[in-house]
């Protein structure tokens, strides 16, 4: 049973120099953010690449993952597929792996119509008794799930949570006016975090966790506590790294935050490259003034293991 609540980085697919899996990398920097206490795990996202790898290499990155989390926390898997055929398979063998739960994407083929959409998220649910996360990304994805298609995906019994990212702090106030507590709401964006919490999310899946783990929990700690003064505090020191997850580049962006925090690689796999010039430079001084301002964090709310 998942307690669906609180942080859940999307965690990092740590490649070697020639952008071949580092298995044992993937798993350091999994045990390194259970160690530092966050909630949840979430493998295999856009910030785990997810499109980028086979078949097989997803499948590996998940075992690894499901052998390191060795049951902590819970720990979903990215479900990202071109077809409702192909992410049925995964969804089975994720949980014949050992996945505790999915964030599972609309087919990403094109941009499907509703029909479409509740057609792949019925495919996906009958293909697994797993709990299924909704992953709702209209500005990187290009797909909307509308209060409408919800209104028909709420009837899918193991559709249980949605992460929502369309940025618009007000789908939160609507989902929850539209279903009650059929679905537990997760923010799916760093930047407007806080917000959402305040709003009624119950949970952040998050990328800049990777990098800042114990600060990414305080803020979920403080806000759970009503200790919005204390929260805003750390939140607003942590924006502007915060904003580096609603770009483009935001996986690149996160891996050299990571790599610079010693905590993972900055490599990634084509087509996505690597930071040059201005951008790579900006990424490194707000990460250090990040590390100079870095805050002192309130003992009695932050959790470490």
């Amino acid at each position: 049973m998942i307690d669906w609540s609180g942080v859940f980085p999307a965690t990092t697919t740590q490649f070697k120099k020639d952008e071949s899996l580092d298995l044992e990398a993937t798993q350091r920097v999994i045990d390194g953010l259970i160690k530092d206490g966050v909630h949840g795990i979430i493998a295999l996202g856009t910030v785990g690449e997810n499109c980028s790898l086979s078949a097989k290499e997803k499948r590996s990155v998940l075992k690894a993952a499901v052998e390191v989390v060795g049951g902590r926390v819970p720990l979903l898997s990215g479900v990202a597929e071109f077809t409702p055929k192909a992410a049925a398979a995964y969804a089975s063998d994720a949980e014949t792996i050992g996945a505790d739960g999915l964030m599972v994407l609309p087919a990403m083929v094109y941009q499907a119509q509703p029909s479409e959409i509740i057609s792949h998220f019925k495919t996906v649910a009958a293909a697994t008794n797993l709990p299924i996360m909704i992953y709702n990304n209209p500005v990187s994805y290009k797909i909307d799930i509308k209060i409408e298609t919800m209104t028909e995906l709420a009837k899918i019994e193991n559709l249980v949570a949605v992460k929502e990212s369309t940025e618009d702090t007000r789908r939160i106030i609507d989902l929850h006016n539209a279903f009650g507590d059929r679905f537990t709401i997760f923010s799916g964006v760093d930047d407007i975090a806080l917000e959402s919490l305040m709003l009624g999310a119950q949970g952040w899946v998050s990328g800049l966790t990777n990098a800042f783990p114990r600060e990414s929990v305080a803020i979920y700690n403080l806000a759970k506590a009503g200790r919005y003064e204390e929260a805003l505090e750390i939140y607003r020191w942590f924006m502007p790294l915060l904003d580096l997850d609603t770009i483009p580049t935001l996986v690149q962006c996160i891996k050299l935050v990571e790599e610079i925090m010693g905590r993972g690689s900055e490599v990634v796999r084509a087509p996505r490259m690597m930071l040059e010039g201005e951008e790579r430079a900006y990424v490194q001084a707000v990460t250090q003034a990040a590390v100079d301002a870095r805050p002192t964090l309130p003992a009695d709310l932050t959790k470490a293991a």
